[in-house]
């Protein structure tokens, strides 16, 4: 079974292994509208795949995820309706991985950055690229940290080490997402899918129930975190884009834009 979203998302399938893939290089997987869309539409695709047993996050070409898409986020700030609708998306998508009963394995080939970042952090398991990081950027450009990162994060590594990546929007290169509990191991580049479906196919051969209800039993934590923090955070990051920090930021990537 192979199928696509307007191509910028991809599902392939190797037995019981969903592969999905964001599937536009040309922009760094960056979070356009159709792609953003498509994400959030996969899942409930996958939830009724009555034959998959284990799915497979990764980015064509250089990146895993570059986040937010400069056209969309000019929109946010000069159009309500608009800004309402993504952070709807943003809510769903979150729900969606969360409650998705099968195994997620996040193959992060390259950079993972704000909406890309919580993609991967969303997942069950995360392996990573030498070459890949990851980055919650939101503070650094006047948004409050709206979606995954605070929900997840806290749940892996120390609230301290939360707050301080969230507050700077620092990158954390693999080595240190590994040893500060973000991933599970990194692996050589060329090493990244075979390693993964390698997993994957392990996880494929686990008893089918008793492998999902101890995901979804986990899952519950964050779902639970989810329910709390996402209507004040998400709310919060709207807000955000009303403030003059915002407006300016918009002006720059508005001016970068027409270079």
């Amino acid at each position: 079974m192979t199928y696509g979203y307007d191509g910028v998302l991809k599902v392939e399938s190797d037995g019981g292994v969903r592969i999905v893939t964001l599937n536009d290089p040309d922009k760094l997987n960056a979070m356009t509208d159709p792609l953003h869309e498509a994400l959030v539409d996969v899942w409930v695709h996958l939830m009724r795949d009555n034959d998959a047993r284990v799915v497979v996050v990764t980015g064509a070409g250089r990146a895993f995820s570059a986040g937010g898409n400069i056209p969309g986020f000019i929109k946010n700030v000069e159009d309500l309706e608009y800004r309402r609708v993504g952070m709807r998306n943003a809510r769903m998508l979150t729900d969606h991985m969360l409650g998705c009963h099968l195994p997620v394995i996040a193959a992060v080939n390259g950079p993972a950055v704000g909406l890309g970042c919580s993609i991967a952090m969303s997942s069950d398991i995360v392996l990573m690229s030498e070459a890949a990081y990851l980055a919650d950027t939101h503070v650094n450009i006047g948004l409050v940290a709206g979606d995954g990162g605070v929900v997840s994060w806290p749940f892996m590594t120390s609230l301290l080490k939360v707050k301080e990546y969230l507050f700077t929007g620092e990158r954390i290169p693999a080595e240190t997402a590994v040893q500060i509990g973000l991933a599970n191991r990194v692996v050589p580049a060329d090493q990244l899918m075979s390693e993964a479906l390698l997993l994957a196919h392990k996880l494929e051969a686990q008893p089918p129930q008793a492998l999902q209800e101890t995901k979804r039993a986990l899952n519950l934590h964050l779902q639970a975190a989810a329910l709390r923090v996402l209507p004040y955070a998400l709310s919060a990051e709207s807000e955000s884009f009303s403030s003059p920090e915002i407006a300016e930021t918009a002006r720059k990537f508005a001016d970068k834009s027409r270079r």
